[in-house]
């Protein structure tokens, strides 16, 4: 338990933006021997040897090929992004010569508050002109940088109480004095090691500093940013990597970004990604299109996201006999509205694998009064009709940008994807 968690941290202090994420876990696989693909290129495949592809720095689809006489897919899918605040083009807003703050905007449904008064920083990919050529780069400002500082209670008696915070003005961080006009991106210039006019444009992201942590009077909880989805990709990686992979069924480990604002981008659940890679996959092994129809439908997928935990000061916001705990055991996620694709189906088949592995299982039903959120799966089972199951694991303060979950939780997913990666055709779903 202890290192998985180390990890994990450690995975999660090294990923600030979603093409961290994406860099990460290619370095991962490249180290376990997997090969790059290009999507713009004409590919190998070779039996028996495994690989994985981008699509803007920020998804990757990655798999193991057993045999070109595959059975189906097994597939794990989870998200790289995170909510944040992306930094707008010409970002210096100068107050009365003093203090410089940047111009942002919201991505994804976060929790504002507790963006207030804590150690912030900028990450993410700018793009450059060298020698004529267009090129990525990854950034990461690895120091304190900025911070949103809150109102004191004597300017605002009324603070303590419930009120609607304006992105446009309560929450621009105050990132330095009276600042040039391009000060901003002269610090990135430097910072990147690159002069300030070769920067074409940029995808820059506001991070919190503080680092992952365990806590508990027994160091059962792990606190970090990003848990919600880092904790599920970090798993899926781990579980593919760790796994003896079937020999029945490609095995695929798939990262999309852009799941907190939706999933309708190129490089989305909702894109052509998805489909287009297990068609490639299916076709480069000679199956024709009707036998590509017959691998999807002997195919499963987890859609692995993490699902909240009863609230120990909340515990009548969730529902009222479902009530799953940190440290319990994964979460299956159901929805009567089809938010995730969980059914009895693809249910059984998780809690046969929990079962089998001697992991809890508990259940997840949002209150009947209250809207849920969704993910991934009704989306990717959208674009290819496929048997799955959402799952994730249990945690508190979901879309806070620092989270809580638990240690031996993480240890469950670990070996539950495990299972999955290595089932063969003795078990029909």
């Amino acid at each position: 338990m202890e290192n998985s968690v180390k990890n994990l941290i450690q995975f999660i202090d090294h990923s600030p933006s979603c093409f961290h994420v994406i860099e990460n876990a290619k370095k991962q696989f490249l180290e376990h021997g997997f090969i790059q693909l290009e999507e713009k290129e004409h590919w190998n495949l070779e039996e028996g040897k495994s690989y994985f592809v981008e699509r803007n720095g920020s998804s990757m689809i990655a798999f193991h090929l057993p045999k070109k006489d595959f059975q189906g897919f097994h597939i794990v899918a989870s998200h790289s992004d995170s909510p944040t605040y992306r930094i707008k083009e010409q970002p210096e807003m100068s107050v009365e010569k003093h203090y410089t703050k940047l111009n942002i905007e919201r991505y994804g449904g976060m929790i504002p508050e507790t963006w207030f008064d804590r150690p912030l920083s900028v990450a993410g990919r700018i793009i450059i002109e060298e020698n004529g050529q267009i090129k990525d780069q990854l950034v990461n400002i690895d120091r304190d940088l900025m911070i949103i500082p809150n109102l004191a209670i004597h300017m605002s008696r009324s603070s303590n109480e419930s009120k609607q915070l304006n992105p446009q003005k309560d929450l621009l961080p105050l990132c330095g004095g009276n600042l040039t006009k391009d000060g901003f991106e002269e610090m990135i210039a430097k910072e990147s090691g690159v002069e300030k006019e070769d920067i074409l444009s940029y995808d820059l992201f506001l991070y919190n500093r503080m680092r992952g942590t365990t806590l508990g009077i027994n160091e059962e909880f792990v606190a970090a940013p990003k848990l919600d989805d880092l904790e599920c990709a970090y798993s899926s990686i781990e579980g593919m990597l760790n796994a003896k992979l079937s020999e029945d069924y490609v095995t695929v480990c798939a990262g999309f970004d852009n799941e907190e604002v939706g999933s309708g981008t190129k490089q989305g659940a909702g894109s052509t990604f998805f489909p287009e890679v297990l068609k490639r996959i299916s076709y480069l092994c000679g199956k024709n299109e009707e036998e590509y129809y017959m691998a999807v439908a002997d195919s499963f997928m987890l859609s692995a996201d993490n699902a909240h935990a009863v609230h120990p000061n909340y515990q009548d916001k969730t529902d009222p006999t479902n009530r799953p705990y940190i440290n319990e055991g994964i979460v299956l996620k159901y929805n009567a509205s089809q938010k995730y694709t969980t059914d009895a189906n693809s249910a059984a088949l998780v809690k046969y694998l929990c079962k089998k592995e001697k992991i809890k299982c508990q259940v997840f039903f949002n209150r009947s009064d209250m809207l849920g959120g969704s993910t991934l799966g009704n989306i990717l089972t959208g674009q290819v009709s496929i048997k799955a199951a959402d799952i994730g694991l249990p945690q508190l303060s979901m879309h806070s940008t620092y989270e809580t979950a638990g240690c031996k939780d993480l240890d469950d997913m670990i070996t539950l994807m495990e299972s999955f990666y290595e089932l063969g055709k003795e078990v029909q779903i």
